[in-house]
């Protein structure tokens, strides 16, 4: 069974992101449109937190499980992420930047007896404004919230949330380093949960040339009421390359969560990333 959820996982994005770039242009220079697209430029632009690309991310998630529950090291769950990446730039050379995140759940544990959900999860989304950066130092700032849209009410919370996004790094034609701290607080919904969640994001990444990344991105977390931290030990390499005129970002990651939930939680996450770079047909709307 785990094998197969791998593969419907897999199948569907490499579906989705033949269709969504069978619909897209031909990808082209932001600043020269005949030039050609090198693979070493996009590797470093997709780096860049704020960056001007337009892209669609497809992330592949398997986890495995533990805890003290009963049955608790014997579950493991498959998940595909859909992030659109959607930048919009305003004449001042600074920019909007759109990221919603779509969960696809083929397949997770519910409940202490573990029955498996499947479904569409809680829609995120950060809106942020990035300010143009004239040096290395980049900076964003905005929104992030969550939506009650899950197909199943095991598979969210039914809960708005809504908070503050921060977002400060240093990007070089060798490394990305920087943080993205957020927090979230319940403001409605029927569900019973009460939310105030503090999300932190580090990126410590190398670029190795000839479109090759290897780092670390890991995603932090502190559920305020529940007391628990959530911190993975993670690991990324990916390759950009450019296929038909388009580029592609292949990836891969793998986390190990040192600090969680001892009940029952993620004890290892792998991933498998795909992410078509696309022209972003809604700019068009806003000019």
């Amino acid at each position: 069974m785990a094998i197969r959820r791998i593969i419907y996982s897999l199948s569907f994005s490499l579906l989705f992101c033949a269709l969504s770039t069978m619909a897209s242009n031909e990808v082209r220079d932001t600043t020269t449109a005949e030039k050609t697209v090198n693979a070493e430029d996009v590797a470093k632009e997709l780096a860049n937190p704020n960056t001007t690309l337009a892209s669609l991310v497809f992330k592949n998630q398997f986890r495995s499980y533990a805890g003290d529950l009963p049955g608790a090291d014997d579950q493991t769950s498959a998940i595909t992420l859909f992030q659109p990446i959607l930048p919009f730039p305003l004449d001042s050379g600074d920019q909007i930047i759109f990221r919603p995140a779509i969960p696809f759940i083929w397949d997770s544990p519910s409940g202490n007896n573990f029955s498996s959900e499947s479904g569409i999860g809680d829609i995120s989304f950060d809106l942020v404004y990035a300010p143009k950066s004239d040096d290395e130092y980049i900076t964003a700032f905005g929104i992030v919230s969550t939506l009650p849209t899950a197909s199943n009410d095991k598979l969210g919370n039914d809960k708005f949330t809504l908070g503050p996004d921060f977002l400060y790094g240093r990007v070089t034609d060798k490394s990305v380093l920087g943080i993205h701290p957020s927090h979230q607080w319940d403001i409605g919904g029927s569900g019973d949960k009460d939310i105030s969640l503090t999300s932190m994001q580090i990126y410590a990444a190398r670029l190795l040339g000839k479109g090759w990344l290897v780092g670390s991105e890991p995603i932090m977390t502190y559920d305020w009421e529940e007391k628990q931290w959530e911190i993975p030990v993670n690991l990324i390499a990916s390759k950009t390359m450019v296929i038909g005129g388009r580029p592609w970002k292949i990836g891969a990651e793998i986390n190990y969560y040192v600090e969680r939930n001892d009940d029952f939680s993620p004890r290892w996450m792998f991933a498998v990333n795909i992410t078509p770079v696309i022209e972003n047909g809604l700019v068009k709307f806003f000019q």
